[in-house]
């Protein structure tokens, strides 16, 4: 799953990161409860507002529990080990599948 960060956008409400994961906002909020590494301000109303690097982990959360199959204490003892070498792993494997699909949107315009 690769997500398109917008440039220059500094906040994402989880409304927007619950539609780019295509879950449901309740499951953003169980992973903020669960997940040391996810840190959202909340605006003045209380509604959490993710930051670029909040998304990214949440990238590599969603990575780990659903594409990979890991449970939730699984992908916690996964960060916690070996956090940089799967942010980078996972940041080439991100980069390298929007190459894929930018090299494909070139193939069809052919």
């Amino acid at each position: 799953m690769h997500i398109e960060l917008k440039e220059g956008k500094r906040y994402y409400s989880i409304g927007e990161v619950s539609k780019a994961f295509n879950v449901n906002t309740s499951l953003i909020r169980f992973w903020d409860k669960e997940f040391d590494i996810l840190k959202p301000k909340k605006n003045a109303k209380g509604n959490r507002m993710f930051t670029p690097e909040d998304v990214k982990n949440l990238q590599l959360i969603y990575h780990l529990v659903k594409e990979r199959g890991f449970t939730l204490e699984g992908a916690k003892t996964h960060l916690k080990e070996g956090q940089k070498k799967t942010l980078d792993k996972f940041e080439i494997i991100s980069k390298l599948e929007g190459i894929k699909a930018h090299l494909l949107n070139i193939k069809n315009q052919l």
